[in-house]
Formats: C-alpha cells, sequence, structure tokens
C-alpha cells in the first residue's frame, strides 16, 4: 500500500469518527415530556451556539461597541438570561415581574442607552454563569411539566406556553446571529 493510500485511508477514518462523535440531532432529554424535552434540546443547543461563539472573548471584545445604537455583547447575553426570566416567570408563574425583580432585570431586558454605559467592563463569563443560573432554573421546571401544560393558554394571553418557549428559542436564535455579526466586525 502507497504512502498516499495510507493516508487517505487515515484521513476517511478520521472523517468518519468524528461525524459519529458530532451527530446532530434533536432529541428530548431523560426526564421530561416528549413535546417539553424536544424544546429542551433546541434551547441547550443554541445556548451551546451561543456561548462557544463567546466564551474565549477579552474583556474588550465583550464590550465591543458596534456603534452609538449598537449594545455589547456581554450586555446581549445578559439580555438572553433576562428575556428567559421573564418567560419563566409569564409561563411558570403567570405573572411579571415584581418590584425586586424589575430592579434586577428590567435594565438587560430593555437594554438601549443606559444599558450601553451600565452594562460593561465584566468578563463574559459573569454573563454566561447568569444564563447558565437562569437556565438551570428553566430546565428544573419544565422537568415538572407535561405536555398538556406546554399546549395550556398563559393566563391572560392569546400565546400557549409552547409558543411562548418557542419564542425564547427563537429570541436567542435572533441574537445568537447578531452577536456573531459583531465578533466578524471586530476583526
Amino acid at each position: 500500500m502507497t504512502n498516499y493510500a495510507k493516508i487517505i485511508i487515515c484521513i476517511s477514518i478520521l472523517f468518519i469518527s468524528h461525524l459519529s462523535i458530532s451527530a446532530q440531532e434533536i432529541k428530548a432529554p431523560d426526564g421530561y415530556s416528549p413535546q417539553i424535552g424536544t424544546t429542551v434540546s433546541m434551547l441547550e443547543d443554541l445556548k451551546d451556539r451561543v456561548t462557544s461563539s463567546v466564551a474565549n472573548l477579552t474583556l474588550e471584545e465583550t464590550d465591543f461597541l458596534l456603534d452609538e445604537n449598537a449594545n455589547r455583547i456581554g450586555a446581549l447575553i445578559l439580555h438572553l438570561a433576562a428575556t428567559e426570566k421573564y418567560y419563566q416567570i409569564y409561563t411558570f408563574e403567570e405573572r411579571s415581574y415584581n418590584r425586586l425583580e424589575s430592579a434586577e432585570w428590567d435594565l438587560p431586558q430593555n437594554l438601549g442607552e443606559r444599558a450601553r454605559k451600565e452594562l460593561t467592563g465584566k468578563p463574559i463569563q459573569y454573563y454566561l454563569d447568569i444564563w447558565d443560573e437562569v437556565r438551570k432554573e428553566t430546565l428544573r421546571v419544565l422537568k415538572t411539566k407535561d405536555d398538556k401544560w406546554f399546549e395550556s393558554r398563559v393566563k391572560g394571553s392569546s400565546m400557549n406556553n409552547h409558543w411562548a418557549w418557542y419564542h425564547v428559542m427563537e429570541h436567542q436564535a435572533n441574537h445568537m446571529g447578531q452577536i456573531r455579526f459583531f465578533i466578524k466586525r471586530m476583526d
């Protein structure tokens, strides 16, 4: 066998091995009802992709501001956590933020000029840790719900719980694209 053939075989084996290791599938994790579990799988995939996009950012990159109307990447990660926190309260407890929650979450929820000034100076891990804590609560409570709850309407709303959590996922996907755009613009 020639060296060229050996190289081709080795590359093929590595390629096939990589395919089996990094299989991409949406599958409900154990402990969740089927529809909720499928959504959890997608939420976790999105969070993993956002996290892998930003995990190695420096403080300067975390605080990068494309222009005077943009948001910083760290603030956007905190915004994702705030949005998820809001939908936890809205769907799990059927209410809006109380006064204490508003004090903690309104700034990252709404972003804007004040957030551009105040949500700065923290390493990316600071923002990711907050999002991790919010996600832990999402996963804990969704494990206690079933697909009947998922299809039920949120009190006082025209949306069902499934749509609400689809929106959280959609929101994360939109900001993932924005964050990746900002990262490319840093170069």
